[in-house]
């Protein structure tokens, strides 16, 4: 059983790990290495989009992490943790296909860790139930983004769809896990103010 400050060193060390790209898959990259865009132009977008299912998955690290620091319920940490574990492997598989593509994560990743640890704070603090619809609602915009984001990627680029792919199965598995943990469903204006933070957040990511 960890204590508050064994929790609180655990989180310092995601963020260290999660923000200088020292994080390592369990699971193999999905997709064949060598299926990589041919056009240059082609390139520079994927890379754009990469950019910012990386820059999503950072957010994730860090709105794990602030929910799992202020859950009650030590079922509901758990699914925290397993969720944060399959995260981190989406982040090694972005940041891998980044370098495939000779691009780079986004140069604002400090701000998008910081904003979103707040979140998953603040997210905690008001109840798992409320933790766990932040979650859910979380993930099915995830979903929506990952579906946006397969349908503007080339025919060519078998790599970069079947990353996205396994991404969508992982995050469809954990709003299932967050609805089953009796999430509440959270008011019309919040749903709405998450959408609009992440264009925010997207727009910004593929360019910079």
């Amino acid at each position: 059983m960890f204590s508050a400050l064994d929790r609180l060193l655990i989180v310092a060390d995601n963020a260290l790990r999660t923000l200088s790209g020292a994080v390592v898959p369990g699971r193999v990259t999905p997709g064949d290495r060598d299926a990589n865009p041919a056009m240059k132009d082609e390139r520079r977008h994927v890379a754009g989009l990469m950019r910012v299912d990386h820059a999503g998955e950072i957010c994730a690290q860090a709105l794990y992490a602030g929910q799992s620091l202020m859950a009650r319920d030590p079922g509901v940490r758990k699914a925290l943790e397993h969720a944060g574990a399959e995260e981190r492997d989406h982040l090694a598989w972005c940041a891998q296909r980044l370098r495939e593509l000779d691009s780079r994560p986004s140069l604002l990743a400090p701000f998008w860790y910081a904003g979103s640890f707040a979140l998953g704070v603040a997210s905690g603090a008001a109840g798992d139930r409320w933790s766990m619809g932040f979650l859910v609602e979380t993930e099915r915009q995830v979903e929506k983004h990952i579906d946006g984001h397969i349908g503007r990627l080339p025919v060519s680029d078998a790599r970069s769809r079947a990353i996205l792919e396994q991404m969508r199965e992982d995050e469809i598995g954990h709003a299932n896990t967050g609805q089953a943990l009796g999430a509440a469903q959270l008011p019309a204006p919040v749903r709405g103010a998450m959408r609009l933070a992440a264009k925010v957040m997207t727009g910004t990511a593929y360019r910079f």
